[in-house]
């Protein structure tokens, strides 16, 4: 029995199409500047930068940085630079990850680490921090780069707390949360909010924004979590049942143990502590996570986040960069990869 990918009730699959055509000029300028501080004299640098960089993601990050800059009508140019920084960040966080993960596969290719190998993955992880904070520095604004470092020392604190909660069957749900918060969400946070900074808004749109990216990068991350379970290698560019593998409490293993009987709670204690580890019992696994709907009540609880992150809209008045952001929440639960 294989977990089913639950869509939001819509006419129409939600999709990152308005989002991407409301920012593609500046996407193009962001792009100019993510190349121009990937050069480096080390030729390494920009060959292995450039492999993760130009591996097809949709560079979601940087894109809400523009597009909340568009929400808020800003006319400036600052928001080019410092969606470069952000997208670094988060690059950076990338090459970090697959090197603790020991990922074999990021986006269907090969990850930088299996072919230049961890040390290198590394230390150029180091060079794309070095450069976001370089476009925080030069955009000038003390605001700015404190939320732009904190995000960057917050989504550390969460590697570590994930790190620290791999195989441990005790994790509760409340930790799960902290540890996505942190991981993930708070680079989407940051990066939405910086766009009030440069258009010098007042707190109370700064905290929506905040709260909008917050919140998505929440749902984000829970449907990240169930499709780990509920996809194929093919469709997600990464291997079925990493999670399971690596022995990561996600929020369905949690749902999933916490309604089962002794046996199944055995069963998952075992798979995460890292003996019940093949392709027969991630399969099990599977079959466990439908019965007890755990992929389907975290299908549920990212529609609860990204209701939260719409809501977090509603000071905005109606315009093509509200309803884009409104489709990427959308989009984001929606999405079958």
């Amino acid at each position: 029995m294989t977990a089913t990918i639950h869509r939001l009730p819509n006419s129409a699959a939600p999709s990152l199409d308005p989002m991407m055509a409301l920012v593609a000029s500046g996407m193009n300028e962001v792009n100019a500047v993510i190349l121009d501080r990937m050069k480096s004299q080390i030729p390494l640098i920009p060959e292995l930068a450039g492999h993760l960089i130009a591996s097809g993601g949709k560079r979601m990050r940087p894109m809400l940085t523009l597009a909340t800059s568009a929400l808020l009508d800003y006319p400036g140019n600052r928001q080019y630079q410092l969606a470069a920084s952000v997208e670094f960040i988060h690059t950076a966080t990338l090459l970090h990850d697959d090197v603790v993960d020991h990922s074999d596969l990021r986006r269907g290719r090969k990850t930088a680490n299996v072919i230049w190998g961890n040390s290198a993955s590394v230390l150029v992880g180091d060079f794309l921090f070095s450069r976001a904070f370089e476009l925080m520095v030069e955009d000038g604004s003390l605001k700015v780069l404190k939320i732009l470092s904190n995000a960057s020392a917050v989504i550390s604190e969460g590697e570590v707390n994930q790190l620290t909660a791999q195989r441990q069957v005790a994790t509760s749900e409340d930790q799960y949360l902290d540890i996505i918060g942190a991981k993930t969400a708070a680079l989407f946070a940051a990066a939405c909010r910086i766009s009030a900074v440069i258009a010098e808004r007042d707190e109370t749109v700064e905290m929506a924004l905040d709260s909008y990216g917050r919140n998505l990068g929440i749902a984000f991350q829970l449907v990240d979590d169930a499709i780990d379970y509920a996809s194929d290698a093919e469709t997600m560019g990464k291997g079925v049942g990493d999670d399971f593998r690596d022995g990561k409490m996600t929020l369905p293993v949690i749902l999933a143990m916490a309604r089962g009987d002794e046996v199944d709670r055995t069963f998952w204690k075992d798979a995460m502590e890292g003996r019940r580890v093949s392709d027969d019992d991630l399969a099990h696994a599977k079959t466990l996570l439908d019965g007890t709907r755990a992929i389907a009540d975290t299908f549920e609880k990212a529609r609860l986040y990204g209701q939260r992150a719409i809501d977090a809209l509603g000071i905005f008045p109606a315009s093509k960069a509200k309803a884009a952001l409104i489709e990427a929440v959308e989009f984001a639960i929606a999405r079958a990869y």
